[in-house]
């Protein structure tokens, strides 16, 4: 199926709205720009190839979503992917052939998730969970066993959620492994926010588009110089597209 895109600094994501997305994304790959992975892919060659193989490239920000009203054809919406996953395991609830496996958070947070998810959905939508140990993309034993996890599990929809840009690198590097998984969702803190670590913004900061500042006074020691000192770097790369001078780096 064809889709419009919209294409800001490097990147072409897709113009659709979630209703559609939910009706229509049966395979492939889902990676959600915001303005940090953007702002890495100006410089990061491997994350840059990622989203140029990746089916499904959804913008995630509010923030991006606004910018783009500044072209001639902007963003029908935001889908911000933790808010979406919840979505799409209703959309599923039903359907006893999608059977999901949660690869990321810490210390076990994804079989707390795993126990969240399946409480509220109703069944055993989600099939298996594992958090693996830091820096487990160089280990090649526990790479192994992963693949190994995932295949028994029988699922056919993996969430990974370990940060950008590791977890679409990690996709691309290891899917192949895994062949009965038809949809790959590299979906950031999703899983924490699933397991109630993390607590997503109130309604009126979503339409305000200032879930960031949220997250922000949530978590200031780690994310402070992400928000404040590497995400603003955008709006001057942004403001070179609009004049007519920006270039990609890789092309």
């Amino acid at each position: 199926m064809s889709y419009n895109t919209i294409r800001i600094l490097n990147v072409d994501i897709i113009a659709i709205r979630e209703d559609e997305l939910l009706r229509d994304m049966q395979e492939g790959v889902l990676v959600t720009p915001n303005l940090d992975h953007l702002v890495k892919m100006q410089h990061d060659e491997d994350f840059w190839h990622c989203y140029q193989n990746a089916e499904w490239v959804i913008c995630d920000s509010e923030v991006l979503w606004l910018c783009s009203k500044l072209q001639k054809r902007s963003i029908p919406e935001a889908i911000p992917g933790s808010s979406f996953f919840t979505k799409f395991c209703e959309y599923h609830k039903d359907d006893s052939t999608c059977k999901i496996f949660l690869l990321g958070a810490m210390d076990n947070v994804a079989l707390k998730a795993q126990k969240c998810i399946n409480e509220k959905i109703g069944r055993e939508i989600i099939v298996g969970a594992y958090s693996p140990s830091y820096g487990f993309e160089k280990n090649i034993e526990e790479n192994n066993r992963i693949h190994q996890m995932i295949n028994e599990s029988g699922a056919n929809v993996v969430l990974v959620g370990v940060g950008a840009p590791k977890q679409e690198k990690w996709i691309f590097a290891h899917k192949d492994q895994m062949q009965d998984v038809k949809l790959w969702m590299a979906l950031g803190a999703t899983i924490d926010f699933e397991a109630g670590n993390l607590k997503r913004a109130p309604k009126i900061f979503r339409v305000l588009a200032l879930e960031w500042l949220f997250r922000l006074f949530s978590e200031p020691k780690r994310l402070f110089h992400r928000y404040i000192i590497d995400d603003m770097k955008f709006f001057p790369y942004y403001f070179k597209q609009l004049m007519g001078k920006y270039k990609n780096p890789f092309n």
